[in-house]
C-alpha cells in the first residue's frame, strides 16, 4: 500500500469514528513518524487520533512549535492540561512559552500544582541560557544510602525522570555532591555506600551559562547529561544530550542564515513564512550592501582615464574581482567555523595571518599564471604582467580580509557569522577594483 493510500484510509477511519481501526493501523510506527503522519491529517482528525494514542505526550513532543500551538488551540483545556502533564518538563515549558497570554492564564489552573510551579520556575530563566533548556526531572540519591536502597529509589523515580543512566547525589540542602552511573550501581555490592562510589570531580554548568557553551561542554566530554546548578551550588536541573544537539542545530542554522546575509533573529520557515516576513529578513542587508558596492563604482570612476586608454582591462575586471570575493568567502567560512568550534582564538590572529598570507600567495600565484596566459592572448606582455600582479594582490587581500573580519567581529563581541559571504564579497570587490586599476595605472601609462 502506498503512503498516500494509507493516509486516505486512516483519515477515512477517523472520519467514521473508527478509532480502533485507526489505532491498529498506526501501532507499528515510531513516535517521530506518528508526528509526521498527524501533521498531514486534517486538524480535527489528527487531534482525535492524538488523544487516543498510548504515548500521546511523547508523540506531541515531536511536533514543531508552530504545530504544537495549532493543536493546542483546538484541544479542550482539560485535554491540553493532561497532555502537558505527561510531557517532559523542558518540552512542557517550551510549549507554554509559545501560547498566548490568555491561553496561559486559562491553562495554569488546570495543571497540577507541582507542574504549575515547575513551569513558573523554568519560564523565569533567560532565553539563551542553560536554565531555559534544562529539565527539572532527574534522578537523585542521598550520600548515606546503600546501593540496595539506591536501586529501589531509582525504580521509584524512573517514571518521572528524564534519564536514570546518571543519578546525582545531593545533600539535605540539595547541593550537588557527586554523580553516579547506573552501571556502577548494578556492578557494586548491595551494602556499599553511595558516598564511597560517587564521582566528586563533577563537570557542571551554572543556570545562567550560555546554552551554546553548555552544548560544547556536553560534546567535548561526551556526556549523556550535564548537571546545572545555581551559584550557591544547589542543583536546579540537567541538560541532556538531545537538548544539546537541538541547540547545536539551531546555532548552525543561525550561522548559516547569517552567512547568507539573512536576518536570523527568529525562526524562519521558507515553506510557510509570510512573504512580508521573508522580505523583512533579507532586505536590510541587501540595501546596506548596495551602498557598499558603490565603492567599486567610485574606484572605477577614479581610474576612467586608464580604462579609456586600455579598454581590454574591462574584459578582465569581473574575473579578477570575482576571484578576490571567492577567496575571501572561503577564508571567512573557514575562520567562522574555527572560531565557533574553539579551534582558534584571538591570540592566534598574527600566527594565522602569516599562514594565510603564504596560502594566499600560493593560490594567487597559480591563478596568476593561468590568467596571464589569457592576458597575453587578449592583449600584450604588459597586460599579461598587470593581470598576474593584480591577481596575486587581489587574492592576497581577499584572503586576509576574509580571515580577519570574523576575528575583528569576535573581538568586538559581535557574532563572527555576521562576516557573511555577501559582506566579505562586497568589501573584496571594492578592494579588488582599486588594486587592479592602480597596478594598471602604474604599468600602462
Amino acid at each position: 500500500m502506498s503512503y498516500n493510500n494509507f493516509l486516505y484510509l486512516l483519515n477515512d477511519a477517523l472520519s467514521k469514528q473508527d478509532i480502533a481501526l485507526a489505532l491498529d493501523s498506526v501501532k507499528t510506527f515510531k513516535a517521530a513518524d506518528l508526528a509526521d503522519i498527524l501533521a498531514q491529517l486534517p486538524l480535527e482528525n489528527s487531534q482525535k487520533l492524538l488523544l487516543h494514542l498510548p504515548a500521546r505526550a511523547y508523540v506531541f513532543s515531536y511536533f514543531k512549535p508552530e504545530e504544537q500551538v495549532k493543536f493546542a488551540h483546538g484541544l479542550t483545556r482539560t485535554d491540553l492540561a493532561e497532555i502537558m502533564g505527561e510531557m517532559p518538563s523542558d518540552k512542557r515549558v517550551d510549549l507554554f512559552k509559545c501560547l498566548d497570554h490568555e491561553q496561559q492564564n486559562t491553562l495554569l489552573p488546570a495543571l497540577a500544582q507541582a507542574e504549575r510551579e515547575d513551569i513558573r520556575q523554568l519560564s523565569s530563566y533567560v532565553e539563551g541560557t542553560a536554565g531555559a533548556i534544562m529539565s527539572s526531572e532527574y534522578a537523585t540519591l542521598k550520600p548515606n544510602m546503600s546501593v540496595k536502597d539506591a536501586i529501589k529509589m531509582l525504580r521509584y523515580e524512573a517514571p518521572d525522570s528524564e534519564t536514570i543512566y546518571l543519578a546525582y547525589v545531593l545533600d539535605e540542602a540539595r547541593k550537588l555532591l557527586g554523580v553516579l552511573s547506573l552501571k556502577q550501581l548494578i556492578l557494586a555490592e548491595e551494602q556499599s555506600n553511595i558516598s564511597d562510589l560517587m564521582a566528586t570531580d563533577i563537570i557542571f554548568a551554572y543556570f545562567d551559562s550560555d546554552q551554546n557553551e553548555v552544548a560544547k561542554t556536553i560534546a567535548r566530554y561526551d556526556l549523556l547529561a550535564l548537571p546545572i546548578i545555581d551559584h550557591a551550588g544547589v542543583m536546579v536541573g540537567i541538560v541532556t544530550h538531545d537538548d544539546a544537539m537541538d541547540v547545536a542545530r539551531e546555532e548552525a542554522t543561525e550561522d548559516f542564515l547569517k552567512s547568507g546575509a539573512v536576518d536570523a533573529s527568529s525562526k524562519l520557515s521558507l515553506k510557510s513564512a509570510p512573504i512580508l516576513q521573508l522580505y523583512q529578513k533579507r532586505v536590510y542587508w541587501l540595501v546596506f550592501l548596495v551602498f557598499g558596492s558603490l565603492l567599486s563604482g567610485i574606484g572605477i570612476a577614479h581610474f576612467e582615464d586608464i580604462i579609456a586608454a586600455n579598454i581590454v582591462l574591462v574584459f578582465f575586471l569581473p574575473l579578477l574581482v570575482g576571484s578576490g570575493g571567492n577567496a575571501g568567502s572561503q577564508s571567512a567560512t573557514l575562520m567562522v567555523r574555527a572560531l565557533a568550534t574553539g579551534d582558534v582564538q584571538f591570540k592566534d590572529w598574527l600566527y594565522l595571518l602569516g599562514r594565510e598570507s603564504l596560502v594566499a600567495l600560493c593560490l594567487g600565484g597559480t591563478m596568476a599564471f593561468a590568467v596571464s596566459i589569457l592576458g597575453y592572448y587578449r592583449g600584450d606582455l604588459m597586460v599579461s604582467l598587470v593581470l598576474a600582479l593584480s591577481m596575486m594582490g587581489i587574492v592576497l587581500m581577499g584572503c586576509l580580509i576574509g580571515m580577519s573580519l570574523p576575528f575583528i567581529l569576535n573581538r568586538l563581541k559581535l557574532d563572527p557569522a555576521s562576516a557573511s559571504a555577501p559582506l566579505v564579497t562586497s568589501i573584496c570587490d571594492a578592494t579588488g577594483v582599486v588594486v587592479y586599476l592602480f597596478i594598471a595605472s602604474q604599468l600602462l601609462l
